[in-house]
């Protein structure tokens, strides 16, 4: 009963302190956080019942105020008397509660105090280290937000103190080294205590007695010293229980019996019972706030449901749902009329826009067929002068340096066409080729000719070839080496001072086929994970900040393109400053019958007997100069001329075997030329011997009288083949045109 009359007491006492407190007015915020100041000196002297009821006054007139940077300070002190009190689960609740009002302001030294003091109760009393530490943590971010030396000092104090607790002396160790670092300059008299305890410990785990049991006795001296004791009891406890591991046990016993006597004074019952007199006036102001919001919500429901039920209000809100419907109707339809008119107006856009894609398309062909033209000339001239020099110079003809100029002029023939045209790739407009090689002779002249670009970056080649790969192989070798050259040549521009290796190795065979396993592995500078998927797409290059790599960024785009004719892919493994490996797999054909068939079918030049007089029509002086070799090479006559004006003329006079057209000449182009020669009745066979691409000209060819096209550079023995096989069908009258 006597219990029942002072809940009651206390109950009405609080209903007049609300009362009085909506009487007074509204203090200033500076009177508020003067409360505030005087509640946390009252936490500090350990007068728990004055904190409480300061703080319970201040978080009032904050709530008040609706000042959250108050309120949060307010909660944050309760909170800290709980912690004091040992009613862990209440501070939670109250530092929770602050942290939720802190979060709203932009004040970080609250925001570190709390998520310190949350770390502090989640690790030393609830045991829950790992979400302990991460207040912690989240307590630095704040402080190094403002700069607060002080704080991040006693935050990193605390966080060492639970690794230690739970054993994890490495991963608290470097926060300890820190503290004892910076202490002097931004710790104070409240952690010095605890900083020497925790050397003490770490000591104590390396095994070093003379340092621990010095820092142990210092804590404890400085401990005796201050007012603050509940440091000094952890310290004789850890200090006991070093004792005790080492065998001191009368020295440990004493340490621990000071340790009790210690916190048996913190935990004075009179004390406890007076504060927890005040906390429970905190308390009831928590359900009352609650209750009242109920009471509230309550209210306004009843207010809300008793203005529902009138037939004057039902009647004017279906009135005005009709009217909003018919509003909403009208809107619409102004809606769909403008969104037609703006569909009608993108629908414009997008035919201008298709026209212009269009145009852009045409522009891009004749751009690729000029560049064509312009590159496939010059290349003729350095492939026929190679030639020559084989010819002429039968020293050099075991040159491995004219060799490679002589296969590297052809690859980059072949790297311009497929460069120029990577649209007829993506268009599958290429067709493979099978022809008989071997793998041993092909990567041996890869390697030879990408020895400069080696020497240049001091790195050398290495090539390893499965032994067990049958000698010859049928397949299309000029691809192949184009997709090989293009990945060395790519490892040896981002390697330097090391290694490039060719790795081919068999690794299935089915039936005839036979599938050969490519590594290109370097040991260069490697390639980030975020740019691996990036390397394959065209026109990409992967940036380096230190070195400036040249190049188009379309050698692997080619590569993978031209692995996906083969019906093979290509994997990529790479590390930043290790290297990087590409990897591939082609399957190729191994049939002896096919490989004799093939070599028989080479075309053999069967003409070199028969005297022809045969016309070039041709206005670049090097080029004149190398088909002038290649046909008297062949025992042919050779008369040369540099324009259509001029082939017509002397074909008045003279008669000819066969006439040699280029297309893309000054005065009069080779098409027109073409259909001058036909219109005076001269059936002599045309060959148009140009660079450029054989389907843009085929149709304008046929209707000028050409009989036949041959693309610079060209193979001689198909040149001849195409002379004997137009001279033989001229003689029988046949003017069927072979294309």
């Amino acid at each position: 009963m006597y219990q029942i009359r002072i809940v009651l007491l206390l109950l009405i006492l609080n209903f007049f302190n609300i009362n009085c407190y909506s009487l007074t007015p509204t203090p200033s915020k500076k009177e508020i956080t003067k409360l505030t100041k005087q509640a946390s000196k009252y936490l500090r002297n350990s007068n728990f019942e004055k904190s409480l009821i300061t703080s319970r006054r201040a978080l009032h007139q904050a709530i008040n105020t609706k000042d959250d940077n108050l309120i949060a300070i307010s909660y944050n002190t309760i909170g800290a008397n709980y912690e004091k009190l040992s009613e862990y689960s209440k501070a939670i609740f109250f530092y929770k509660k602050a942290l939720a009002y802190a979060n709203k302001t932009s004040n970080d030294t609250i925001k570190a105090w709390i998520n310190n003091n949350l770390g502090n109760i989640y690790s030393f009393e609830k045991k829950q280290y790992k979400l302990g530490i991460n207040y912690y943590k989240n307590s630095l971010e704040h402080s190094r937000k403002i700069s607060d030396s002080s704080e991040i000092v006693l935050t990193k104090l605390n966080i060492t103190w639970a690794y230690f607790d739970i054993g994890l002396f490495d991963e608290g160790f470097s926060y300890l080294k820190f503290i004892n670092k910076y202490h002097k300059k931004y710790g104070n008299e409240t952690t010095i205590v605890a900083l020497n305890m925790l050397n003490g410990m770490y000591y104590g785990f390396k095994g070093n007695h003379e340092k621990a049991t010095a820092s142990f006795l210092n804590a404890i001296k400085l401990g005796n010293k201050g007012i603050e004791k509940s440091d000094l009891s952890f310290t004789h406890q850890e200090y006991s229980k070093y004792l005790l591991n080492n065998g001191e046990y009368k020295k440990a016993y004493e340490n621990l019996a000071i340790y009790n006597k210690i916190t048996e004074e913190l935990n004075n019952k009179e004390i406890l019972r007076k504060a927890n007199m005040a906390g429970i006036n905190l308390e009831l102001d928590e359900y009352k706030r609650e209750i009242d919001k109920i009471e509230t919500e309550k209210d306004l429901q009843y207010q809300s449901l008793k203005k529902s039920r009138t037939i004057v209000i039902l009647f004017i809100v279906v009135l005005c749902f009709l009217l909003i419907l018919l509003y909403t109707l009208f809107k619409n339809n102004n809606f769909k009329k403008k969104t037609n008119k703006e569909l009608s107006l993108a629908n414009d856009k997008l035919v201008i826009a298709k026209e212009k894609a269009e145009e852009a398309s045409i522009l891009k062909s004749q751009f690729v067929s000029t560049i064509t033209h312009e590159l496939r000339t010059p290349l003729y001239g350095v492939v026929g002068i190679t030639n020559m020099l084989l010819d002429e110079h039968k020293e050099l003809a075991n040159s491995p340096h004219l060799s490679s100029l002589k296969f590297s002029a052809r690859y980059l023939l072949s790297l311009v066409n497929d460069v120029l045209q990577i649209n007829k790739i993506e268009e599958n407009r290429i067709v493979l080729e099978n022809m008989t090689f071997n793998i041993s002779d092909e990567i041996n002249m890869i390697k030879n000719s990408l020895s400069f670009i080696a020497k240049n970056n001091n790195n050398f080649i290495i090539v390893n070839i499965d032994s067990a790969i049958p000698e010859y192989l049928i397949g299309d070798k000029l691809r192949l080496s184009q997709i090989v050259i293009n990945l060395v040549s790519n490892a040896l521009k981002f390697t330097k001072n090391g290694e490039v290796f060719i790795d081919v190795n068999l690794v299935k065979v089915t039936n005839k086929s036979h599938s050969i396993e490519f590594k290109i592995k370097d040991t260069g500078v490697g390639i980030a994970i975020e740019d691996q998927d990036k390397v394959f797409e065209k026109f990409v290059q992967v940036g380096r900040k230190e070195v400036d790599y040249q190049g188009t960024g379309l050698g692997l785009s080619i590569v993978k393109r031209l692995l996906g004719l083969f019906g093979s892919d290509i994997t990529l493994e790479s590390t930043i400053g290790v290297g990087t490996v590409f990897t591939f797999t082609i399957a190729f054909e191994f049939d002896p019958e096919k490989t004799n068939e093939i070599i028989y079918n080479i075309p053999v030049d069967l003409s070199s007997n028969k005297k022809l007089k045969v016309l070039v029509v041709e206005d670049n002086k090097i080029n004149q100069i190398v088909t002038e070799k290649i046909l008297k090479k062949n025992n042919y006559t050779c008369t040369l001329v540099d324009d259509g004006y001029k082939a017509i003329k002397i074909l008045e006079e003279e008669n000819f075997d066969i006439i040699l057209m280029d297309i893309n000449m000054p005065l009069i182009n080779g098409f027109e030329t073409s259909r001058r020669i036909r219109s005076k009745g001269i059936e002599t066979p045309i060959i148009a011997l140009t660079a450029f691409d054989k389907e843009e000209i085929t149709e304008e060819a046929i209707s000028a009288g050409i009989d036949d096209i041959i693309v610079k550079p060209f193979d001689s023995a198909k040149l001849f083949k195409i002379i004997n096989v137009l001279i033989t069908k001229n003689k029988r009258n046949d003017l069927t045109m072979v294309f």
